[in-house]
């Protein structure tokens, strides 16, 4: 007996269950547009951040060894200026013949001031036998590192002695030419009074320049009277310029001396380079933007090149890298956000949104170290919007 199948009904039911299909592909939500990034291998240097100047390494004010008249000072802010160069001139006022004990204190003057060029000279000799040694080490370190023996790191910090060496050896030269100066300042107060112990007998006292620069500024330009000591001339080398940076003591203590400091914003395309040279010991108490009293330190950076056409006293950007990774595991901190007491991302696979806890080490303005929980190659939601959850469909922006 031959069996018949009714079509009808068949029929009807395929119609609704496509029918239902079609209404649920209509009614599924739309997949999330997001921005995505990919998980990778790199550079990553965790840096402070901060305001800094520039300065001058050294700088001199010269003053007026005599009280009396000023001659108009000729130079102009920026003339530059040799060593032993004439700076100003002054006629001594007439003085009383000193006592004995003024003159006594004269001499004295003269004698400490000459003792303290002695010392300047010994200081000269002391670092300039320390550059020689600094230079030795930087010598082997070179063959050292080219053998494979020391990291190239450690060979960045030998060479970086090195050259702070050398501006410490600029500075003790600067500081003992200063010193002869002070001798003959402490000598022409004497000369001041004459054989007889009157001034009318003195001729003019030409103040010299210690140093070999730039002028910075003219103190005094116009010609009066002037008593002794009175500042007229601070002058200086351009060219020896530090950064000074002021940060927050708890970033502070994570700076170590030698550590590298980009410059950036200064005004060029290319950042300049320099190096930590001293974190000072002492704190100052600083008030924010905010109105909020904070504690500063001042990092002292140097150079390592040419600063260029900074001069004294402009405003850079500075980077201080307190670590440095080379082939580190990151992604943009912006995937990052809080779940419960752990980090989470989310990853796309499928089209679908799953959530990760992550494990994080060293963190920069803009990326993270990944430690754990999400593996290379792996594409994470940037900025995740609050309807995005764990398993919904999602899609890369641009594709």
């Amino acid at each position: 007996m031959a069996f018949k199948v009714k079509w009808k009904p068949v029929l009807l039911l395929v119609a609704a269950l496509a029918l239902v299909g079609l209404i649920i592909f209509a009614l599924r939500p739309e997949p999330v547009m997001v921005d995505v990034a990919g998980v990778g291998r790199g550079k990553l240097q965790v840096t402070v951040d901060a305001e800094g100047r520039t300065r001058v390494h050294d700088r001199f004010v010269v003053a007026a060894p005599v009280a009396g008249r000023l001659a108009r000072i000729t130079l102009d802010q920026g003339d530059a200026i040799r060593r032993d160069q004439v700076v100003a001139r002054i006629d001594p006022l007439p003085l009383a013949p000193l006592d004995p004990r003024q003159l006594a204190e004269a001499n004295a003057r003269v004698r400490a001031a000459e003792a303290q060029q002695r010392e300047a000279a010994a200081m000269v000799e002391r670092v300039r036998a320390d550059c020689n040694q600094a230079r030795r080490e930087r010598e082997r370190a070179e063959r050292l590192v080219e053998s494979g023996d020391i990291s190239r790191q450690e060979f960045e910090r030998i060479r970086n002695i090195e050259t702070t060496c050398a501006q410490e050896l600029e500075a003790a030269r600067f500081k003992a030419r200063a010193a002869a100066s002070e001798v003959e300042v402490a000598r022409a107060a004497l000369l001041a009074v004459g054989s007889q112990g009157r001034s009318d007998s003195v001729a003019a006292v030409m103040v010299r320049s210690p140093v070999e620069g730039r002028v910075l500024r003219v103190i005094e330009k116009s010609e009066r009277v002037v008593a002794a000591g009175t500042p007229l001339v601070e002058l200086s080398n351009p060219n020896n310029l530090e950064i000074v940076v002021d940060v927050l003591s708890s970033d502070a203590v994570k700076i170590n001396p030698g550590a590298q400091v980009l410059i950036e914003d200064w005004g060029g395309a290319e950042p300049l380079e320099a190096r930590v040279r001293v974190v000072e010991p002492s704190a100052f108490t600083k008030v924010s933007a905010l109105g909020i009293e904070e504690q500063r330190v001042n990092v002292i950076a140097d150079f390592l090149g040419s600063p260029g056409p900074l001069g004294d006293g402009f405003r850079v950007e500075a980077r201080i890298v307190i670590w440095e990774g080379e082939n580190v595991l990151k992604i943009p901190s912006s995937a990052l956000f809080r779940q419960g007491d752990e980090w989470s991302v989310f990853v796309i696979e499928d089209g679908k949104a799953l959530r990760r806890y992550a494990q994080v080490g060293h963190r920069s303005a803009f990326e993270v170290e990944i430690l754990s929980g999400i593996e290379e190659g792996a594409q994470v939601i940037l900025h995740p919007a609050n309807e995005i959850e764990d398993g919904a469909r999602v899609e890369a922006r641009g594709r």
